[in-house]
C-alpha cells in the first residue's frame, strides 16, 4: 500500500511541513486518511521518519513528522527517479504531439489544431 507516489509525496511534504496533521497530509496528497496513517507507520518502521509528540502543547494531539537522515537520503534518491520518469514521459508526449501535428498538416487541418 506504500506506493512510490505516496511515499515520495509524504517525504516531500513532511520535509517542508513537518507539523501537518494526518488529515492535512491526506488532503494535500489526495489520498484517504487511513492510507496516510498506514504509510506513515510504514515509513516509521523503515526508519525514514520519526514522530515527535509535543506533550506540553495546548493541543495534546500535536505531532511533528521529522525526516531522519536516511529519510532525507531516500527522498533525494526518489527525486532523481521521479525526475527521470517525468522527463521520459515528457519526451514521449512531445514525440506524440509532433506526430499529431504532422498528421494534421498532411490533411490541412493544422489551423484548427490550436483551438
Amino acid at each position: 500500500m506504500l506506493d512510490d507516489t505516496t511515499h515520495y509525496g509524504l517525504l516531500k511534504t513532511l520535509e517542508e511541513n513537518p507539523g501537518l496533521s494526518q488529515r492535512d497530509l491526506a488532503k494535500r496528497l489526495g489520498v484517504s486518511l487511513g492510507k496516510v496513517n498506514f504509510c506513515l507507520n510504514a515509513l516509521v518502521a523503515k526508519g525514514s521518519i520519526k514522530i515527535n509528540n509535543f506533550r506540553n502543547s495546548d493541543n495534546k494531539l500535536a505531532y511533528a513528522y521529522l525526516l531522519t537522515p536516511g529519510g532525507v537520503e531516500q527522498k533525494a534518491r526518489m527525486t532523481v527517479q521521479f525526475l527521470k520518469s517525468k522527463v521520459q514521459e515528457y519526451e514521449r508526449l512531445r514525440a506524440e504531439i509532433e506526430e499529431l501535428q504532422r498528421e494534421t498538416e498532411q490533411i490541412g487541418l493544422q489551423e484548427n489544431a490550436h483551438e
